[in-house]
C-alpha cells in the first residue's frame, strides 16, 4: 500500500488526515480552534498588512471559544453553499478526466512555526500537487478568463490568493497547486500557482501575531475564571432543527 493512501500521514512538522471529509465531524473536530487557509484573509489584509479590525477581533474570539469549549457552532447552509459544493465535485471530476487523477485531499496542519494553521485542499495530485476548485457565477468566470488566461499573465482572482498561498505553505512538501475555476456551461479554466515567499512570510508573521494575542485573551479568560465574579455554568442544548 502506498504511504498516502493511509489515514494519518506525518511529514516532518506536516500531517496529513485522509480520511477526514470536509464538513464532517471529524473534519470540524480537528479544525476546531485551529486557524485555517480559508480564513487567513481575516487576518491578513490585500497590501500583506497585519489586520486589526472587526472581523479579526470577531474570528479571534471565534477560535478562542472553540478551544475553551472544544465545540465549533454550527453555521447556516444556504442555495449558494450547496451549488458550490457541487459544483467544486464536478470540477474534480473534470480535472481527473482531461488533466491528472486526483486523490482525497482531507485536512492537512503544519506546526512548523510554533504554532499549528490547517488547510482543506480539495484534492491531492501525484506527489507534488494540490488542487483547489472554485464555483463561479458566470461574470466572474467571463472575467477570470480574459484578466488571468487570455493576458497570459497566470495569476488568480486576488479573493483566493490567500488561501492558495496558505495552502502551499501548510502543505510545504508540494510544490504546486492548480487552481480551477468552475461555471457550470462555461469552460472550467485551470491557473497553476506557485509559491510566493514573499506573501507567505507575511502570512507567518501575521499568524503568530494571532496566536500571540489569542494566547493573551486566553489567559485573560483564565483570570476571570479563577475570579470572585459571578460565573455560573450552564449546559449546552443543540437546536438542530433551527439548522
Amino acid at each position: 500500500m502506498n504511504a498516502m493512501d493511509t489515514a494519518t500521514i506525518r511529514k516532518g512538522h506536516v500531517t496529513y488526515h485522509r480520511d477526514v471529509i470536509q464538513g464532517g465531524e471529524e473534519w470540524l473536530a480537528a479544525r476546531c480552534g485551529l486557524l485555517t487557509a480559508s480564513e487567513v484573509k481575516l487576518i491578513l489584509t490585500p497590501t500583506l498588512k497585519v489586520a486589526s479590525n472587526d472581523k479579526e477581533r470577531a474570528h479571534l474570539y471565534e477560535l478562542l471559544a472553540q478551544r475553551i469549549s472544544g465545540y465549533v457552532e454550527p453555521h447556516y447552509v444556504g442555495d449558494d453553499m450547496l451549488r458550490g459544493h457541487e459544483d467544486e465535485i464536478e470540477a474534480r471530476n473534470l480535472y481527473g478526466k482531461h488533466v491528472a487523477d486526483i486523490r482525497d485531499g482531507g485536512f492537512v496542519t503544519n506546526n512548523r512555526h510554533g504554532f499549528t494553521i490547517g488547510y482543506s485542499p480539495d484534492g491531492l495530485i501525484g506527489d507534488g500537487g494540490l488542487f483547489e476548485a472554485k464555483s463561479r457565477r458566470q461574470k466572474y468566470q467571463v472575467q477570470t478568463i480574459v484578466e488571468h488566461v487570455a493576458t497570459g499573465a497566470a495569476t488568480i482572482p486576488a479573493e483566493y490568493l490567500l488561501q492558495c498561498q496558505t495552502g502551499l505553505l501548510v502543505c510545504e512538501d508540494r510544490q504546486w497547486l492548480d487552481f480551477a475555476s468552475y461555471c457550470g456551461g462555461m469552460p472550467m479554466c485551470v491557473i497553476r500557482v506557485w509559491p510566493d515567499e514573499q506573501i507567505q512570510e507575511a502570512i507567518i508573521n501575521a499568524a503568530g501575531e494571532f496566536e500571540r494575542r489569542l494566547s493573551e485573551r486566553w489567559e485573560e479568560w483564565r483570570a476571570a475564571m479563577a475570579s470572585d465574579a459571578i460565573l455560573i455554568p450552564t449546559k449546552r442544548k443543540l437546536y438542530e432543527e433551527m439548522f
